[in-house]
Formats: structure tokens, C-alpha cells, sequence
């Protein structure tokens, strides 16, 4: 393996430290405060420059990550936020809303407030990213040639005469590593059949995103969500400086895949000559999420482009049941889902990154029929 760019071997590597945490680990501490109190999160560091702040108490999320102390995600004006703070009607959820690399959305609920019930009616983006975890694991261990770091924990979304669904969530990454995974398991542990949503909400922000960024995306279709959008749909590649007054624009993307269903896309802030070059790739199968949203949002301090892997719209679920495009579990089903995250921090890094899009990249279809006929 290779750490602090010399390569050791596991023996060499053991004799040179008392406690591996001396190069990477996992420590869980408690968030004291203001509104974070008294949130639990596991630290965790990999020896490349790669840190994690992972929530435990509002579903694992990614409330930060780093590289070289490069921010890979935007924090929001929030801050952390301890779930008992969560308010849940309508656009509420912003309140608690810390944004971080990664911020979860469901499990029956993703973008706009339904209204569809007194028992089921959730606010904005659903009740999941705000849950605390319970069956907390900590791994810190040699696995043959390779020191594995994952915190686990489980979720459930549970109401009386309703849904009972858990997300098993394990978020790992390896000594060395400048990248990291999230592996969900989603279960109806119900007895009825019961539809689910799931949305991937990953916020990058500067310094992978600025002036002259770009999406870099197999994408065959690109379709405005609303007429704010499809102002400026041409430019959805491309990125402004904070822009004062800006209102956010959202984009669905049909995403071509490798045979495999793997897609991989990236925000690139692309100066690699001027030294200054950064950016962030995310990596997820169309097979387990077969779409994707593009969040661009150019405001002051509000400066963060969501890349979306999902399985439903943004309008809410009355309007994916409209469209008759909400997922089902049967009681007992579960599904997986996987994504991956990593730095861009070299030339030879983005290139490759490229090269993953571009044996993909199909042209563009022409229209908004050609693209719903694919869905």
C-alpha cells in the first residue's frame, strides 16, 4: 500500500506505529454546541488527507468532507442541526438543512410537500435524513493487505397503521484511500406493500465549484424541471460566480451507463496548470438509481451544485404517482443501493475521470418525446 507517496508493506507499516489512528481510524464524539448539541458523529481519516464528518444521528450523513483540506461539500448557513430541532411542515426541513456532502431524502416523501394525508403527509424532502441511527458498528481492521474503516447504523421510518421501512447504512473507505462508499440496504419489514423514495442529495461546493467549473456527465437528455430552468438550459454545464438574487435551477438528466450500469460524474474546477485545480466525482449504478437530478444553485453563500442520483422526480410524490413512476416494496423486499465519492486533485486523476464519461457519452437526443420514451 501507499501512504505519504512511499509503499509499505503491512509488516513495515505496523512496526512504524504504536495505534494505527497515528495514520487513519474512526473516533465517534458527541457535538456540543448550540443546535448541534448533543448530536453523536464518527471522525474518520484515511492517511491520504481524505476526512469524514459522518453523522450518527441524522442517518450517517456526510455533514463535511475533506481532502487535503480541500472542501469536497458545502455547509449551508445552518450549521449542524441535532434532530430534535427538525420541523417537518412544508419548506421546514431548510431549517435543519446543514447541506454537507451528503444529505439523504425519503423514504416516502423527496422534493416538494405532499399533502395527500393527515397520517402520511411529509414537509419537504421527507423525515429520513433527520432520523438518528440505532445498531451503531465501528470497524477499524486489517482485512488481509488492506486497513478497512466503516461505521454502520440503521434507520427506520416507522408509523402506526403506516409504512415500517429500515435503511441499513454502511459508510466505509480504506487506509490510503481518497475515496469512500455508501452501501444502503433499504427493507419494507411491513406486511403491506408500500412505495418508497430515495434521493442522494450530494452538495459540492467551492472550491470544486466557481467561476468557469464544469459538470462533466454522460448525459443523453437534459430536461428543465420548470420554466426558471429552461432559462439558461444551455448552460447547464457550466458555472457562475456567486451571483446575488439567483433563483435555483433544476435539471433531470438521462444518464448513459456502462453495461455494468455503472455511471460515474464529476464537478471540476479545472486549473491544474494554475496549481488551483479540484473537484469531486461521484459513482452509482442507473441499475439500483435510475435517475438524476442537477441542483444549480449560484446564490451568495448559497453556492452549491447538487449531483442527484435518485429514484423518483423532485416535484413531490403526488406528481410521481400522477406519472405512475413510484417505486414498490413488497413486504420482506429489500434493495441496495451503492455510491461512491471521491477527490480530484491531478491531472492524471481528471483525465481518467474523462475517459470514464467519455466511453459512455452518447449524443444528445433532440427531444423532450425521445427522452420520456426512454424512461
Amino acid at each position: 500500500m501507499e501512504i505519504y507517496g512511499k509503499k509499505f508493506t503491512v509488516k513495515q507499516l505496523r512496526r512504524r506505529v504504536g495505534n494505527m489512528d497515528q495514520i487513519a481510524g474512526v473516533r465517534t464524539v458527541q457535538l456540543d454546541d448550540g443546535k448541534e448539541r448533543p448530536t453523536r458523529a464518527a471522525l474518520i481519516k484515511t492517511g491520504s488527507g481524505l476526512e469524514l464528518t459522518v453523522l450518527l444521528d441524522r442517518c450517517l450523513d456526510i455533514a463535511s468532507a475533506s481532502f487535503q483540506g480541500r472542501a469536497m461539500g458545502w455547509r449551508s448557513v445552518t450549521g449542524d442541526v441535532a434532530p430534535q430541532y427538525y420541523e417537518a411542515e412544508g419548506l421546514r426541513w431548510l431549517r435543519s438543512y446543514f447541506g454537507g456532502l451528503v444529505t439523504t431524502c425519503g423514504l416516502t416523501q423527496v422534493g416538494a410537500p405532499a399533502e395527500d394525508s393527515a397520517l402520511s403527509g411529509d414537509g419537504l424532502h421527507g423525515r429520513i435524513g433527520n432520523t438518528p441511527a440505532s445498531d451503531i458498528q465501528v470497524s477499524q481492521a486489517w482485512e488481509g493487505n488492506q486497513y478497512v474503516l466503516s461505521v454502520s447504523g440503521t434507520m427506520r421510518q416507522a408509523v402506526v397503521f403506516g409504512e415500517n421501512l429500515t435503511l441499513r447504512r454502511t459508510v466505509s473507505t480504506r487506509l490510503g484511500d481518497k475515496s469512500f462508499r455508501i452501501r444502503d440496504v433499504l427493507t419494507n419489514e411491513g406486511f403491506n406493500r408500500t412505495p418508497f423514495m430515495l434521493l442522494y442529495h450530494c452538495n459540492i461546493g467551492w472550491p470544486a465549484l466557481d467561476a468557469g467549473s464544469r459538470l462533466i456527465s454522460p448525459s443523453r437528455f437534459v430536461a428543465p424541471r420548470d420554466e426558471e430552468a429552461a432559462d439558461g438550459r444551455e448552460n447547464w454545464a457550466t458555472f457562475d460566480p456567486p451571483t446575488h438574487g439567483y433563483d435555483e435551477k433544476c435539471y433531470y438528466h438521462d444518464m448513459a451507463a456502462k453495461r455494468d450500469g455503472t455511471v460515474t460524474t464529476a464537478l471540476v474546477n479545472d486549473g491544474f496548470k494554475r496549481g488551483e485545480g479540484f473537484g469531486v466525482y461521484i459513482k452509482y449504478n442507473r441499475k439500483q438509481l435510475p435517475r438524476f437530478v442537477e441542483w444549480k444553485m449560484m446564490g451568495e453563500q448559497d453556492y452549491v451544485v447538487g449531483l442527484e442520483p435518485c429514484t423518483c422526480g423532485v416535484e413531490g410524490r403526488d406528481v410521481d404517482d400522477r406519472l405512475g413512476l413510484r417505486q414498490w416494496l413488497r413486504p420482506g423486499e429489500s434493495r441496495t443501493f451503492e455510491i461512491e465519492f471521491g477527490a480530484i486533485s491531478t491531472k492524471e486523476e481528471l483525465k481518467a475521470v474523462e475517459q470514464a464519461v467519455a466511453g459512455v457519452r452518447p449524443k444528445l437526443v433532440e427531444h423532450y418525446t425521445e427522452f420520456v420514451k426512454k424512461r
